[in-house]
């Protein structure tokens, strides 16, 4: 077996190209760049849309490879979840999204080894602080008030066990929650707009002396005009 050489990219799940990076990376490695774009976007099928590291180990002498797909970021994962894109922007102002608890401790178990921690607890702590920068909503409140309530013990049963599904009931109030978020942005959108509306409204217009001389002129008699 010849040299080894390993090559990392952060792909969206079952949408790489042979474009940058993957392409120029591996361009003269003796590889059918098509296909290997093809097996990454197979592997990674089942995280379509988000952003997911992948390793491609290549031997250049037999021209041979393997892919190596890891989990994607925290964030990635928690949006996911959500059922969102993207975090607020505006986080503390704007919510992003809405999670349960259980989509916190099915992330750190799914995350397993690549946290920082390795308590679950403490794991559930770090993804908690995760939401707080997203903008995310946890139990229909604020990710920083959830905190403190995990460190009163509120969700210890929960994370005990491991609890990473809904009940029936439990999934009605998440879908209750989304709605109220969602309701909210709505709110916060619309306000935003208003009060952008009214500024523009309110600020001078550029054109309005030029306009207002004009006018003047206009109503000058013609001997003083000339």
């Amino acid at each position: 077996m010849g040299k080894i050489e390993t090559f990392s990219f952060m792909v969206q799940g079952g949408s790489a190209t042979a474009g940058p990076p993957i392409g120029p990376t591996l361009s003269g490695k003796g590889l059918n760049l098509g296909q290997v774009v093809k097996d990454i976007n197979e592997k990674t099928a089942g995280l379509k849309g988000m952003d997911v590291p992948v390793k491609v180990k290549v031997d250049a002498a037999a021209k041979k490879y393997e892919i190596e797909v890891g989990l994607p970021p925290a964030a990635a994962l928690l949006k996911k979840e959500a059922g969102v894109e993207k975090g607020s922007g505006a986080a503390g102002t704007k919510p992003a999204g809405a999670l349960r608890i259980e989509h916190i401790i099915r992330v750190a178990k799914t995350k397993g080894d690549g946290m920082l921690s390795i308590d679950l607890k403490k794991q559930v702590k770090e993804l908690v602080g995760t939401c707080i920068s997203l903008g995310m909503k946890i139990e229909g409140k604020s990710a920083k008030d959830v905190l403190k309530e995990i460190n009163k013990g509120v969700y210890d049963s929960k994370i005990k066990a491991e609890k990473a599904e809904l009940s029936a009931e439990e999934m009605k109030q998440w879908e209750s929650e989304k709605q109220g978020v969602k309701l909210e942005i709505e709110r916060i959108e619309r306000a935003a707009a208003q009060a952008a509306a009214a500024a523009q409204a309110a600020a001078p217009s550029e054109t309005a002396p030029a306009a207002e001389g004009a006018k003047a002129e206009e109503k000058k008699p013609a001997a003083e005009k000339k």
